[in-house]
């Protein structure tokens, strides 16, 4: 899939870091941005609502999208499945200066796989394990075996770090949305400057 409009964002990071909140932050800080909407199984948590923070569909109705090829990307986290639709990103690449994706490493390797241009990755680490165990309590703090399980599958998703384009701590949560957001800005920038020169250079 070729893009040359808009550059595709992908964030992520173990689960408790914060790559919701902060892509939803960076949605609000850079103009003509677009957050994609994801399909998954998993039950909405409190306060989400469907076809706002993601689409939300039975596992059969999922494998049935799948099997249509109708998402770019899939993958399976905690025993629930999420995908990203392909016309999520269609309908929206064309008015839009950045599409983000909240999506897992497994997600984000495979939407690398499939747009070569103008796809930058940026992973997410807590300052420590200690205060991701802290915020993984607190987040599940009445279901003290599900919080563990998390811990457990963040330490594994901590492996993936160096597959991305760009890594950032989120200890200080204004911090790092600014930070990230600079360097988007930057890439935005520089993305313009090759779609310039690309003219200049077939008048030549």
């Amino acid at each position: 899939m070729v893009l040359d409009n808009c550059l595709i964002i992908i964030i992520s990071s173990p689960s408790g870091v914060g790559k919701t909140t902060i892509t939803k932050r960076l949605k609000r800080k850079i103009n003509k941005s677009y957050l994609s909407i994801s399909c998954t199984t998993r039950s909405p948590r409190k306060n989400e609502r469907n076809k706002k923070d993601y689409f939300f569909v039975s596992k059969e109705k999922f494998l049935k999208y799948k099997k249509q090829k109708k998402f770019i990307e899939t993958a399976k986290v905690h025993n629930n499945f999420y995908g990203t639709f392909k016309s999520e990103l269609k309908k929206n690449y064309k008015k839009s200066k950045v599409v983000f994706l909240d999506i897992d490493w497994q997600g984000a390797r495979n939407i690398r796989k499939k747009i070569k241009d103008n796809c930058y990755s940026f992973f997410l680490l807590p300052p420590s394990l200690s205060i991701l165990k802290k915020r993984l309590i607190k987040r599940h703090s009445d279901n003290t075996r599900l919080a563990f399980s998390r811990l457990l599958s963040a330490r594994k998703d901590l492996k993936y770090w160096d597959e991305y384009d760009f890594i950032y701590i989120n200890d200080k949560l204004n911090t790092c949305v600014n930070e990230i957001s600079k360097k988007i800005k930057d890439l935005i920038i520089e993305k313009d400057k090759r779609k310039s020169f690309k003219q200049i250079v077939k008048k030549l």
